[in-house]
């Protein structure tokens, strides 16, 4: 247990932290999972309409430091491509 003043709020920093990134990780694994159970229905068009909200979760998560850039760029790419390769 936090002795020091400085590590308790140190605790209470890290809890809300993790929380907001928690609240970008949930909505990301959603939209992913979302996409890819369009594209296995067969629902292109909504996949791709889909797509945009997918970059946006995903730059946005990248620029917070909830993933990396490349981690990032790598699941566009392969959602895009899923979504194109299977039109």
């Amino acid at each position: 247990m936090a002795i020091t003043k400085s590590a308790k709020k140190a605790i209470r920093q890290s809890l809300k932290r993790k929380a907001g990134n928690l609240v970008y990780k949930n909505k990301l694994k959603s939209l992913i999972k979302e996409a890819r159970a369009l594209v296995s229905q067969k629902k292109i068009n909504e996949a791709k309409s889909l797509l945009p909200q997918v970059y946006k979760i995903l730059d946005k998560s990248a620029k917070v430091g909830i993933i990396k850039k490349n981690a990032a760029s790598r699941s566009k790419s392969r959602i895009t491509k899923l979504i194109a390769k299977s039109q």
